[in-house]
C-alpha cells in the first residue's frame, strides 16, 4: 500500500497538472479515503468530513469534483449503483472484485486467481488486449438470505 505522504505528493502533482489549487478541503477528502476502508458515496464523505471538521467549510460540490478528478487519475475507483449513484474507494489497493448485496448494500471484496486467469484467456481467445477489468456480482448476502 502507498504511504500517505506519497499519495499526497501524487495528489498535489495531479492538481497542479490540472491547474487547480491544493486546498485543505481537497486534502481532507484524500485523507478520508486513505484512512477509511470501505466504499463511500460522495454524501457519506461529505457528512463525515462535516462532522469531523465542523470549522472547515467544505461543499458537496467540492467532494464530487475531487472524487471525479481522483477517479480519472486512477487514485480512486468506484462502483456504480445505477440511479443510486457511485460508491468510491481508494484505487491504489491490490486488484479485487466485488459481491454486492441488493438488499442491504453490503459490499464484499474478493480476489480469485482462477477468475483472473480465465479473463486473460478469454481476452486472448478474441485477440483482445485487456487493460483493466471490473467484476461485480449482484445478489443477496448471507444475512439477507435469512
Amino acid at each position: 500500500m502507498i504511504t500517505y505522504p506519497l499519495l499526497l505528493e501524487k495528489f498535489k502533482a495531479l492538481l497542479k497538472s490540472n491547474q487547480l489549487k491544493f486546498t485543505k478541503q481537497r486534502e481532507l477528502i484524500v485523507k478520508f479515503l486513505y484512512e477509511n476502508e470501505g466504499h463511500f458515496t460522495p454524501e457519506d464523505i461529505y457528512m463525515q468530513l462535516k462532522q469531523a471538521y465542523p470549522t472547515i467549510n467544505i461543499g458537496i460540490a467540492t467532494v464530487y469534483r475531487t472524487l471525479t478528478l481522483l477517479e480519472e487519475s486512477k487514485i480512486t475507483s468506484s462502483i456504480s449503483f445505477g440511479t443510486q449513484g457511485k460508491k468510491y474507494e481508494l484505487g491504489l489497493k491490490k486488484h479485487h472484485d466485488h459481491l454486492i448485496c441488493t438488499e442491504c448494500g453490503e459490499i464484499i471484496e474478493f480476489y480469485d486467481e482462477t477468475i483472473e486467469k480465465q479473463q486473460q484467456l478469454i481476452a486472448t481467445q478474441f485477440n483482445f488486449q485487456m487493460r483493466d477489468h471490473t467484476m461485480k456480482i449482484i445478489g443477496l448476502c448471507e444475512k439477507c438470505q435469512s
